[in-house]
C-alpha cells in the first residue's frame, strides 16, 4: 500500500538535496545540471498537486481549512513558477539568475513547511488509508504520464477560479 503524503514527502526532500547541491555548486556548468532538473521538478509537482491532492482536501478529504490551504498552496506554486521563469531570463549564475532562483527557494521553503505542518496533517486525518492509496497510484502514474513535463501547462493559475472548479 502506498501513501500519497509520502510520496510528496519524498518529494519536498528531493527539493531541499536540490537546493542545497546549487549550494555547492561552482561552475555555470554544475548550476545548470542542478537547476535545471530540479527546476522541472518543481513544476511537475506542483501541477501533479494541483491535478490529484488539492481536489480531495477541497471536496472529501480536507478539515475546515481546506480552502485557505488550497488558496495558498496554489498562490505559492505561482510564486515558485514565477521565480523559476525569472531565473529562466538570464544566463545561469549571473545574478539575476540567482534572484529568480532564490525567489523559487524561499517560497518552496515556505511552501514546504505550511504543508507539511498543516496541509499534510489534515489530510492524514480525513482521508481513509484506500484514498491515500489510490491518490498515490495517481501521483506515480502522473509522473510516467508527463515524463519531462510533457504535456504541462507550467502558467499560474488563479486560485479562486481553480477553487471554485474543484469544489
Amino acid at each position: 500500500m502506498d501513501d500519497i503524503t509520502a510520496l510528496i514527502l519524498d518529494d519536498h526532500h528531493r527539493f531541499r538535496v536540490g537546493f542545497a547541491r546549487l549550494d555547492d555548486a561552482k561552475t555555470p556548468q554544475e548550476l545548470s545540471a542542478i537547476w535545471e532538473p530540479l527546476a522541472l521538478h518543481l513544476d511537475i509537482h506542483a501541477d501533479a498537486e494541483e491535478e490529484i491532492l488539492y481536489p480531495h482536501l477541497l471536496t472529501d478529504a480536507g478539515g475546515e481549512e481546506a480552502e485557505e490551504e488550497t488558496d495558498d498552496a496554489v498562490r505559492d506554486h505561482n510564486k515558485i513558477r514565477d521565480g523559476i521563469e525569472e531565473a529562466g531570463r538570464h544566463p545561469v549564475g549571473s545574478d539575476a539568475w540567482w534572484k529568480g532562483v532564490w525567489q523559487a527557494r524561499t517560497e518552496n521553503s515556505e511552501h514546504l513547511a505550511e504543508e507539511e505542518d498543516e496541509v499534510l496533517p489534515d489530510f492524514r486525518k480525513h482521508a481513509t488509508l484506500e484514498l491515500r492509496d489510490e491518490l498515490a497510484r495517481k501521483w506515480l502514474a502522473f509522473y510516467a504520464e508527463h515524463p519531462q513535463g510533457k504535456g504541462l501547462d507550467f502558467s499560474d493559475k488563479d486560485p479562486k477560479k481553480y477553487i471554485a472548479e474543484h469544489s
